[in-house]
């Protein structure tokens, strides 16, 4: 820890290094005496010695470890205040571009090499101040040698976009990558004229962009050129002060600033960019996506974030028409509710336009994007089927040219209105049946005349005694990207597949077969299938199967006993758990009966489902002519 001996920490860095909430920061702050005096920093956010912070909860016996990549983060933030962060952070990506192009020099001149940086990074954009900290410079070196310098840098730019979050607005890595596949269809040079800290260019091999911030053009270059890409990236404001007017790419994708009023309208009244019309006072994102159109090929593709109400309002509606009438604009692509949108477009290079425009509703499920747009591209006359739909450009060329969700929604189930209905119609019907069709009960459950008191034991002591083993996932966990399945604490109350993805590192806990799962709030379920981890929130019991019966276990967890909720909290104390102590083949009986209950739950979950989507499609059939009320019902 030599190096980090003037490094110092705030309470939010101690909570993340020691893997624990800010509040148990806070309690260890008011309730020892002994915790570390505050070094500098202010009353409302003051900053401690990240030496004494780690002695102090070493002796407490906390688990506190600081790795190489933090003790290089922590340093960096400890030289320099939050506005010259970015640039600090921008020098160490030139020194590490520098370690990546000419390694052998950094380790056999050590300092005196750095006479070449600028040299060997002169196509990064403006000049990065030299990194004149020995120290630091020992451990960026150490960091790039450990990882790579590649590594190094995404793990510093990952950090300083957490710390400037309320600043800095970064594409989705899942959107960033869709709209990649979307435009960039046979490779070649790929443009992003807002370009931000570069997420929506990673995948390029060309690249080029433009971004007004020169701190974050920075990180960009860096970012690209660490990749090996053929990357050219100027910093600048695009739409006044184009900087790569004399290029032309094959796509371009952008996620421009939203409701930009100060965007150059004054200046830029007579542009020749605003092919489809001058972009009103307020409509900034139209001088964005027409700015687009002008940067790329003939046929070149545009996939660019919109928010929701640009397809609606009002003073936009003569340039979106004329994206219609033109066949500029291809797609309209809802990502959520509330936006923002995904506009897909391609620049007009002479062929006859389509008469129809893709809509695509992904809320839910971006995978249904791309098969849909690929349907799109080989017939855009065809019908769409699934999430989306193709809507006549003729038939939204009225007043108001509305491109809204509200105005064109794909239906469920595709554009046959009547196969959705009839078809929800018959499964309602169907899952129904099975709910009233037996007569009597659905299983047999006996009733009895006086209370059955069974001799019972706690899950704790069967804990103890080796009938159960006690799971739960690692305390820092993703779910959402990687290879491997994660069963979710949603798919477990809905009783669906797991829906989750992680990396199996760190090593995760795989659900088997007869394993029951337990939610925090009181959802079960008992396992069927292997293949998926373990998710947060989750616990997992692991019966003995030649002594206790799973579903036998999952009844009894699933059951209202109030002695299982601890008083202090609302959350399932499961150890305390009350479950009876009989033989296998009577807990197997038991087990029956739950597994029928559990059966029943879920098919009544489903009627329930289906029944929602039937009553929509009935709103939605009267409302716009699919469907009429007649006297012998539907």
């Amino acid at each position: 820890m030599e190096e980090s001996q003037d490094i110092t920490v705030n309470a939010g860095d101690i909570a993340r290094l020691a893997a624990v909430g800010r509040a148990a920061v806070s309690n260890w702050r008011r309730r020892h005496d002994d915790f570390p005096r505050p070094v500098g920093g202010t009353t409302s956010s003051p900053l401690y010695s990240l030496p004494e912070i780690a002695a102090w909860l070493r002796r407490n016996g906390k688990s506190f470890e600081v790795s190489l990549g933090d003790l290089v983060w922590q340093r960096l933030r400890t030289s320099a205040d939050d506005l010259r962060l970015g640039d600090l952070v921008g020098s160490v990506g030139a020194f590490l571009l520098f370690l990546h192009r000419e390694p052998r020099a950094w380790r056999e001149q050590g300092r005196r090499s750095l006479s070449r940086l600028a040299e060997v990074t002169a196509d990064l954009p403006g000049s990065p101040a030299p990194l004149d900290d020995p120290g630091l410079l020992r451990l960026v070196a150490e960091l790039a040698a450990e990882h790579g310098p590649l590594p190094a840098f995404e793990f510093l730019c990952e950090r300083y976009v957490e710390a400037h979050s309320r600043r800095l607005s970064v594409t989705r890595d899942d959107v960033a990558a869709l709209m990649h596949r979307l435009a960039v269809q046979d490779g070649g040079t790929v443009l992003d004229p807002a370009c931000g800290v570069g997420t929506l260019l990673l995948h390029a091999r060309s690249a080029l962009g433009q971004e007004i911030n020169e701190t974050n053009a920075l990180l960009t270059a860096v970012r690209l050129l660490l990749r090996g890409a053929d990357a050219r990236v100027v910093a600048g404001d695009s739409l006044r002060e184009d900087g790569l007017s004399d290029e032309l790419a094959d796509a371009v994708v952008c996620d421009p600033p939203f409701n930009e009023r100060a965007w150059g309208y004054e200046d830029l009244t007579g542009d020749p960019r605003w092919e489809y019309g001058l972009p009103p006072r307020g409509e900034s994102e139209l001088a964005w996506v027409q700015h687009c159109l002008a940067r790329v090929r003939p046929g070149g593709l545009v996939a660019i974030l919109m928010p929701a109400a640009a397809a609606s309002r009002r003073p936009g509606k003569r340039i979106r028409g004329n994206l219609l009438r033109a066949g500029a604009l291809r797609a309209v692509v809802t990502l959520g509710a509330g936006g923002p949108d995904l506009w897909l477009l391609r620049r007009p290079d002479g062929e006859r336009p389509p008469s129809q425009l893709l809509v695509v509703d992904a809320s839910e499920n971006l995978s249904v994007v791309e098969p849909a747009w690929r349907a799109y591209g080989e017939d855009p006359e065809a019908e769409a089927n699934g999430e989306s739909r193709t809507v006549r450009i003729i038939d939204l060329l009225d007043d108001e040219v509305d491109l809204s969700l509200a105005r064109v929604r794909p239906q469920q189930g595709g554009p046959d209105f009547l196969r959705d209905f009839t078809g929800a119609l018959d499964r309602f019907r169907d899952t129904s049946a099975t709910l009233s069709g037996s007569s009597g009960a659905p299983f047999a459950l006996e009733p009895l005349t006086e209370r059955q008191d069974l001799p019972t034991t706690t899950v704790g002591e069967l804990a103890k005694a080796g009938l159960i083993t006690i799971l739960q996932a690692p305390p820092k966990m993703s779910v959402e990207k990687g290879p491997l399945p994660v069963l979710t604490a949603e798919d477990t109350v809905l009783g669906t597949a797991p829906s989750g993805r992680t990396t199996p590192d760190p090593a995760p806990v795989m659900v088997m077969p007869g394993d029951v799962v337990t939610t925090v709030m009181g959802a079960v379920r008992v396992i069927t299938r292997s293949g998926a981890a373990l998710g947060p929130q989750l616990t997992l019991y692991r019966v003995d199967p030649e002594r206790l019966d799973a579903d036998f276990l999952a009844g009894f967890l699933r059951s209202a006993d109030a002695a299982r909720i601890h008083p202090s909290s609302s959350r399932l104390d499961v150890r305390r758990a009350r479950v009876p102590m009989l033989p296998l083949a009577e807990q197997r009986r038991y087990g029956a009966a739950f597994r029928e209950l559990f059966s029943l739950e879920d098919r009544l979950r489903e009627t329930a489902a289906l029944g929602e989507t039937l009553i929509r499609l009935g709103f939605d059939g009267l409302v716009d002519g699919h469907l009429r009320p007649c006297d012998q019902g539907v």
